[in-house]
């Protein structure tokens, strides 16, 4: 009984990986586009700075940033009505999807130029 049960669970695991690498690639492809044709800004502080001045129209923040600076981060997107994206990779990842050799904890993208990236975020407003 216990065989078969647990047979059938590796299944749904690799469709829910395979589903999750392909959301993952969209949103690479797509952070690529924003890089070469629309503005956005790298970091913390500068994150902080776009939201606070209402440029941001979409933070995305790596899965290994610190609690609290996450915590500050998305605080002050609630304030500025922005919407938030939690990447399902570390810094290291982020960056290397941004095509910078350094780590990215946060991004805050304020025009996505030719880039569907807002609008096919679903925590974004």
């Amino acid at each position: 009984m216990q065989r078969g049960s647990s047979g059938t669970t590796p299944g749904v695991k690799m469709v829910a990986q395979k589903k999750q690498k392909k959301a993952l690639e969209s949103i690479n492809s797509r952070l690529a586009l924003v890089m070469k044709s629309g503005k956005y800004v790298l970091g913390h502080k500068q994150t902080i700075k776009t939201l606070r001045q209402g440029k941001s129209k979409l933070i995305i923040i790596a899965n290994n940033t610190p609690p609290l600076r996450k915590s500050e981060i998305e605080y002050y997107a609630m304030l500025a009505k922005t919407g938030v994206h939690h990447y399902t990779g570390n810094n290291i990842e982020l960056g290397t999807a941004c095509g910078k050799y350094s780590r990215v904890c946060c991004l805050s993208i304020t025009d996505p130029g030719d880039s569907d990236i807002i609008r096919s975020m679903p925590s974004a407003q």
